[in-house]
Parts: structure tokens; C-alpha cells; sequence
């Protein structure tokens, strides 16, 4: 019998649905069974209700809300261990259910509320098959880490202290590779990657993008990469169709800005770029580096954003830009820099490391 796979998502982004996908199509392309679950749609119409409001970032209603949630679930201890009971009380039941109803024989989640249940189900028993925790961030990973979680999968190595200090000291932890497009592993030269995509060969291309969430100071990251030295400018909105008309009504006749909604062609637009400015932190800022774009955190330090700008910042991977000023400053250092070449490691790939917490069942002699 096949192995069975379920590898929890959340609908809010694409920064979870994407390693979610592309775990899934390599564990299949290894023989094993995967049913890719969107946890917002198990856990029921409260938690889609509550997470997409919290989502909805482009108000201030609802910047206030990311960030007094963030604030309460990761502050002080006793309000933290409160509201970790309470979303385990809301629902951690539905999560149960469904697994008791689609059995599998590993459960991967790639977002951080999903990851905080599981941890706390295989504390507690009620969760027999090894949970895994996908992590895409590089630091603010109170969600992400759990004493109960089986195996830790970073998409950046540096993560790691933060994560055994959550975890524990002998929780299993490993970097890997796998969880960002295939295709990152042989990014297309420069040239050759805006040809494909029709952008000017000459002059420096930078990339603004909100997320897919599609927020942060778009307009500003925009006319200062225009004034300190783009020739193109790429602006990446996400799913945010207001930030897609605003962007358009402000430069759609200005022929060296382009304005882009979400797409599946990042691996091609990050190798053509020479700088992106960049709101959410997160995977995109991995595949940057990847393929040699330098990479500027700027318009949106809120929540988690904010302490992975710190850890940015120490670990001297990222520029981080508070204001135009900073921005600006940043801009023109990163595209006099010389090119550092992509930053690839050797790694072991997700869906190994996963396929492995399964026992091999043992072959008896006829």
C-alpha cells in the first residue's frame, strides 16, 4: 500500500500554498499518496472568517488586527498559553476529526497555527502518525516549533537556534531543500530570463513586491527605485486587486513600470532582476538569493515581518529600510554592489526527510 501524505495549507497566501504544492508533487513523484488540506476549510467558517479578516491588510482595521494578534500570541507567556488553548479548543477537534476520517501515515503542516496543534495533539496522544513542521520564515517561530513536532524542516539554516529553543534541545531539526519551485534549483541567466519575459535587456530592473497579499508602501518602493536608478520596475500585487488599480491609475502611462498581479514565473522574474524591494518577508526572500537579486525588506514591518527584519539584519543577509530615505540609501548601495552569485547550499530535500519518519514494513518470507 502506498504511504499516505497530508499536508496541511492555509488559503491565505501563497506563501503557504506554494511549499505545500510543490511537497506534495514531489512526495508523489516518489510513489507516496498526498492529499494537500486547506486547515482553514477543516477548522470551519470561525477560523475562515477570523484568519481571512486578519488577512484583509490593505485597511487600517486590518493592520491593527495582524498586528494585535501577532501581539497577544507571542507576548506575554500567560495570555500566549491562553490563546494557544484557546485556538486548540476552536479548533484543534476538526482537526481530529478529519484525521481520524483521512488517516495518514505522516501529516506535514506549512502554516504555524497548524503546526502549534499537531505538536500539541502528538503531546497529548490524541495524534499517532509523526507530524512535521514546514518552516518557511526565518525567525518569530513560536507557532511554527513545538516540543510534540516529530521533525523541523527550515528553508533556512539560521533558524535553527530559535528553533531548539522552542523545541527543546534534541527536537529534530533539518535545512532542506524542497520546499520553493523546482525550478530555483537551475535559475536562467540574467539575460536570458528577461528575454524570456520581454523586459529591456540594458539599465537595472528592480522588483517591488507586496507579497501575495499585495501590501507595504507599493507606491513609494516604486518612485524611488524609479528616481535612484531603475530603468524597468516591476510591481508585484499579489491578489489585491485595489493595489492592482492603484498601481495601474498611478503609472499606466508610464512605460518603464509594469504592474503584475500573482504569478507562477517568479523563478524568471527574480533571475531578470538585479534588486527587489520586498513588504512580507518570508520565501521570496529566500528565492532572491537564490538567484542572485539583492534583496531590500522595506513597507510593511509589521507582526512577524518584524522580528525576521531583525534577524535579516544580524545575519547580514537582507537590507532592511524603515523610510524613503533608508530606502533610497539602500537602493543605490545594492545596485552599485557586485553580483555575490546565487546562494545555494548543499541540502537534503523535504520530501525524503519526510518519506523517512515511515517504518518500512517489514518483508516476510512466504
Amino acid at each position: 500500500m502506498p504511504t499516505t501524505i497530508s499536508v496541511f495549507t492555509a488559503s491565505i497566501g501563497a506563501g503557504h500554498d506554494v511549499p505545500a504544492n510543490v511537497l506534495a508533487g514531489a512526495l508523489r513523484e516518489r510513489g507516496a499518496t498526498v492529499d494537500v488540506v486547506d486547515g482553514l476549510e477543516v477548522a470551519g467558517p470561525l477560523a475562515r472568517a477570523t484568519i481571512d479578516r486578519a488577512s484583509s491588510l490593505d485597511s487600517a482595521v486590518g493592520r491593527v488586527a495582524f498586528e494585535a494578534a501577532y501581539l497577544l500570541g507571542t507576548g506575554l507567556a500567560p495570555l500566549r498559553r491562553a490563546g494557544s488553548k484557546l485556538v486548540e479548543r476552536a479548533m484543534g477537534g476538526r482537526l481530529e476529526d478529519h484525521l481520524s476520517a483521512h488517516p495518514a501515515d505522516v501529516v506535514v503542516s506549512t502554516y504555524p497555527l497548524w503546526s502549534e496543534l499537531f505538536g500539541r495533539m502528538r503531546s497529548a496522544g490524541t495524534l499517532t502518525a509523526p507530524a512535521v513542521s514546514a518552516i518557511t520564515d526565518l525567525a518569530a517561530l513560536r507557532y511554527w516549533a513545538h516540543p510534540g513536532i516529530d521533525l523541523h524542516l527550515l528553508t533556512h539554516p539560521e533558524s535553527e537556534p530559535e528553533v531548539r529553543w522552542i523545541a527543546g534541545p534534541h527536537t529534530r531539526v533539518e535545512a532542506v531543500h524542497g520546499l520553493t519551485d523546482p525550478r530555483f534549483g537551475d535559475p536562467p541567466e540574467r539575460l536570458a530570463a528577461r528575454a524570456e519575459l520581454e523586459l529591456p535587456s540594458r539599465g537595472a530592473l528592480v522588483v517591488v513586491s507586496g507579497g501575495g497579499w499585495g501590501v507595504g508602501d507599493l507606491r513609494g518602493a516604486t518612485d524611488t527605485a524609479l528616481h535612484y536608478g531603475a530603468n524597468t520596475v516591476v510591481v508585484l500585487v499579489g491578489y489585491n486587486d485595489g493595489a492592482r488599480e492603484q498601481m495601474q491609475a498611478a503609472y499606466g502611462a508610464d512605460d518603464r513600470v509594469q504592474v503584475w498581479g500573482f504569478t507562477d514565473r517568479m523563478v524568471t522574474l527574480l533571475s531578470a532582476a538585479d534588486v527587489l524591494i520586498h513588504s512580507t518577508a518570508g520565501l521570496t526572500v529566500l528565492e532572491a538569493l537564490i538567484c542572485d537579486c539583492r534583496v531590500i525588506s522595506y513597507g510593511w514591518a509589521r507582526g512577524h515581518i518584524r522580528p525576521n527584519n531583525t534577524a535579516y539584519e544580524r545575519l547580514g543577509m537582507v537590507s532592511v529600510a524603515k523610510n524613503r530615505p533608508q530606502l533610497a540609501h539602500a537602493l543605490v548601495h545594492a545596485l552599485a554592489a557586485p553580483p555575490v552569485g546565487p546562494q545555494r547550499r548543499e541540502l537534503p530535500t523535504a520530501a525524503e526527510l519526510v518519506l523517512g519518519l515511515v517504518e518500512p514494513v517489514p518483508i516476510h518470507a512466504a
